[in-house]
């Protein structure tokens, strides 16, 4: 097969595997904790840089599908950036490479829910609440999936 048809292929799996995430955990991917498991996939950007486009893609598909337009937009964002400074972070630390994409979401995402969707709790709590969840999907889900590809040629490179 192409390589370039591979990866393509490849990298929209990455976002269809996001949304039925988000799709199947809907319960607890919008919930007062939100722990979204598909941001487990977060890390995949440390294998392949393609992955960012894709699970962001995926991330914005969930969003526009299951919660609402300001959170497609801002809740993509924050996924984005965080899977940016995955990609310029050079620190060969996993725990350090993926703090951005918690704090990204932790600081984005109590607006929008603060405001898009009139939640009464405080911002600062809410940012609480957030970053658990992104801790739990992160840095323990993450992680996992992390060191079953580290030494895998799972990517197409």
């Amino acid at each position: 097969m192409n390589t370039q048809l591979r990866k393509v292929l490849q990298n929209a799996v990455y976002a269809a595997i996001y949304v039925a995430l988000c799709y199947v955990f809907q319960p607890i991917s919008f919930a007062a904790i939100q722990v979204r498991i598909a941001e487990a996939l977060c890390i995949l950007p440390i294998f392949d840089d393609m992955a960012i486009i894709s699970i962001t893609i995926g991330c914005f598909l969930s969003n526009i599908l299951l919660s609402s337009p300001l959170d497609a937009i801002f809740g993509t964002l924050a996924t984005f950036i965080g899977l940016l400074c995955i990609k310029f972070i050079k620190i060969d630390n996993f725990f350090l490479k993926m703090l951005p994409t918690i704090l990204s979401n932790a600081i984005i995402i109590p607006f929008v829910i603060k405001f898009g969707f009139g939640d009464t709790m405080p911002l600062w709590l809410l940012s609480i609440t957030i970053a658990i969840g992104e801790i739990i999907a992160v840095y323990v889900m993450g992680y996992i999936l992390y060191r079953a590809l580290k030494n895998t040629k799972f990517c197409v490179k």
